[in-house]
């Protein structure tokens, strides 16, 4: 069950993939090109431990519990 975080709205364009970079913003790379990285959006997220966090369909920030095996 994902849990909506921080509303941005991107629109997606095909080619791209769409990521939260290392300063919790939203950017996106050309599908195949590698450290080429565009920011599309400064969000300054936080992250906690155990989430998983990524963009849904809507285009907003999400974060799902990360199930770890023992």
């Amino acid at each position: 069950m994902a849990e909506k975080v921080q509303k941005t709205a991107v629109k997606r364009e095909k080619g791209y993939v769409y990521f939260i970079d290392q300063d919790g913003d939203v950017a996106r790379s050309k599908t195949g090109q590698r450290g080429k990285k565009e920011k599309i959006a400064s969000v300054g997220l936080q992250r906690e431990k155990g989430f998983l966090y990524f963009i849904d369909s809507e285009g907003d920030i999400s974060r799902s519990p990360m199930k770890r095996r023992k």
